[in-house]
């Protein structure tokens, strides 16, 4: 027998109300993932050959026989959702398996050259986390304070008065770019190629220079950064460390490289940093360049995943006055800051390489 109209109409709100809940209990699946990370259960599969039962895996962990159960469910959440794999056997008398999945061997450190443990730490932390309860009173205020300062004080004044908090981004960002650079240097290293010099602007502890040195080593590169980052710097064979203010001064080289900076600021402070990389190179005739290492909305992977972590990680940035760019957006500053041209590289996923010409 057909179905009714009215039939059809309430499979319509039902599936509606599956979307809403969905969206709802997002959260879950990000506390999940956290709590995984947190009882290291990516290298404690890893470490064990790949492979461990639930009471194998219990047990790795430290966990009490009573908490079998409730293992069981929360590990179903994450195979379900893809972060893990579960084998199934044929006997009844016999456990199940998990297995790790190409996203979770990013978080087994052992797997990749960094882990990506530490920037998904600080997104999941609750510093990061806090703000976003009162997301809806941040709306109505009519302060213009930004939502995380609301909540603690200006990140900035954070990583600079918090020295924990302060070592858990250089952290992040270190193992960001050991991650992004090398492949970075795969699939577009050629903008590097005849370079004498560059200087990586609020680069750290200098993960990405150092990558760049080590592939290209008759560039001399330099690292520009707070007196406080600088501080905490390495010391190092391949890169220099300079502290200064790049709202200020940047210091003279072929070419300046920034990556992920430019999304925690708005247009004009964006414009002065990059009259201030202008004012730092040589014309284009001889080799004078800005590298951008970030985000372009709309750009990279044409597919539901990417396009809603662009979006997404834009809202988590506005938690500091950030924001994620698409490319009219970069153009205007790009303009305003008296470039020329600019070409887009979208080979890195959610985010590109910019080359910026004056």
């Amino acid at each position: 027998m057909a179905p009714t109209q009215d039939e059809h109409s309430s499979q319509e709100l039902l599936q509606t109300q599956v979307h809403l809940w969905h969206h709802a209990l997002g959260f879950v699946k990000s506390m999940a993932l956290k709590c995984a990370m947190e009882l290291q259960i990516p290298n404690t599969i890893q470490h064990h050959g790949g492979s461990l039962t639930p009471s194998e895996l219990a047990m790795k962990i430290g966990l009490h026989s009573s908490k079998l159960p409730r293992l069981l469910r929360f590990m179903r959440v994450l195979t379900v959702s893809g972060i893990f794999v579960v084998h199934e056997v044929a006997s009844p008398d016999k456990e199940v398996t998990y297995g790790l999945t190409p996203t979770t061997r990013l978080l087994a450190s052992d797997e990749v050259k960094s882990s990506i443990f530490p920037i998904l730490s600080l997104m999941l932390g609750t510093t990061a986390i806090t703000p976003f309860l009162g997301m809806h009173s941040w709306f109505l205020d009519e302060h213009s304070m930004s939502l995380f300062k609301k909540v603690h004080v200006d990140i900035w004044e954070m990583t600079d008065q918090d020295n924990t908090y302060n070592q858990q981004i250089n952290n992040a960002m270190v193992s960001d770019s050991n991650f992004l650079m090398d492949i970075i240097l795969k699939e577009c290293g050629d903008v590097f190629l005849g370079i004498n010099s560059l200087v990586d602007v609020a680069g750290g502890h200098g993960g990405a220079a150092r990558a760049i040195a080590k592939a290209f080593p008759q560039m001399k590169c330099t690292v520009l950064d707070l007196p406080h980052v600088v501080a905490e710097a390495p010391s190092d064979a391949y890169v220099s460390f300079i502290s200064g203010d790049r709202f200020k001064y940047i210091p003279p080289s072929d070419v300046v490289f920034l990556k992920w900076v430019f999304h925690d600021w708005g247009d004009e402070d964006c414009v002065k940093l990059l009259k201030n990389c202008k004012a730092a190179i040589p014309p284009k005739d001889a080799g004078g360049k800005v590298i951008i290492v970030d985000m372009v909305v709309g750009s990279g992977p044409n597919d539901i995943v990417a396009r809603e972590t662009q979006v997404l990680y834009d809202l988590f940035i506005m938690s500091i006055e950030g924001i994620e760019r698409e490319e009219l957006e970069w153009k205007k500053i790009f303009m305003e800051a008296g470039f020329g041209d600019y070409k887009i590289i979208s080979v890195l996923g959610v985010r590109s390489v910019i080359e910026l010409y004056p």
